[in-house]
C-alpha cells in the first residue's frame, strides 16, 4: 500500500518511514517529491485537526493515494494557547523563526518562569480515497525559557525545554526529540491506525 506524506520536509518522511516499518510494514510512504507538483494548500482553518485535514484531502484529491499531513505549533498557556496554529506565521507571513522567536520572547518579558508552561501539539490526519478520514493528536508539555540555546531543530526549539528535561529541543539528538515529541508521538499512533 502507497502512502503519500504532504510534505516537502525529507526529515518528516524519514521520521515517519522508521515508525512505520515497526508498525505497519507493509506501507510504502513516499512524500511530496515523489508525486506531480500540485499548489501547496493554504492553512486556513483555526485548529491543527482542520489545517491537517486540509493538506490531506488535498493530496487525495490531487494523487489518488491515501495521504497523511501534519500541522504543529506552539501553544502557551500564558498567551491563551497561542501561537497555535499561526506558530510558522506569529511575526507575519515570512515563516521566520528568527523574529518568531523574538516575538514570544517579547510577549512573554514579564511572565515570569513559573507561569512560562507551554507545549507543542501537533495533529495527524490520514485521508484515504474512499473518503475515510481520521485524525489524532500528540504533545509535548514544557516550557518556555528566556534566551534561545541550541542550533538544532527549528521554529521555537531553541526557547522550549520539554518537561522532565534540562535541554531545550535544539540542544537534544533528533533520536532524543524524536522520542518525546509531538509529532513523534502523533505519527506513532497514526501508524498504528492505517
Amino acid at each position: 500500500m502507497k502512502v503519500l506524506l504532504a510534505t516537502r520536509n525529507a526529515g518528516k518522511v524519514d521520521e515517519l518511514r522508521e515508525i512505520l516499518a515497526a508498525a505497519a510494514p507493509h506501507v510504502e510512504l513516499v512524500g511530496l517529491g515523489a508525486v506531480d507538483e500540485y499548489p501547496d494548500t493554504p492553512e486556513t482553518e483555526l485548529t491543527f485537526a482542520g489545517n491537517a485535514l486540509l493538506k490531506a484531502r488535498d493530496g487525495v484529491a490531487h494523487t489518488g493515494l491515501a495521504t497523511i499531513a501534519d500541522d504543529s505549533g506552539l501553544a502557551v498557556d500564558a498567551l491563551n494557547g497561542m501561537p497555535g496554529v499561526l506558530s510558522a506565521r506569529w511575526a507575519g507571513t515570512k515563516k521566520d523563526d528568527a523574529a518568531n522567536n523574538a516575538l514570544l520572547l517579547d510577549q512573554l518579558t514579564d511572565v515570569p518562569d513559573g507561569l512560562r508552561a507551554a507545549r507543542f501539539v501537533c495533529a495527524a490526519a490520514i485521508v484515504w480515497p474512499d473518503g475515510r478520514e481520521l485524525v489524532v493528536h500528540g504533545e509535548m508539555p514544557g516550557r518556555v525559557i528566556r534566551e534561545p540555546r541550541g542550533t538544532g531543530g527549528f521554529g521555537y526549539d531553541s526557547l522550549f525545554v520539554p518537561d522532565g528535561a534540562e535541554l531545550t529541543s535544539a540542544e537534544m539528538t533528533a533520536a532524543q526529540k524524536n522520542a518525546i515529541s509531538h509529532r513523534g508521538k502523533a505519527f506513532r499512533e497514526l501508524a498504528t491506525k492505517i
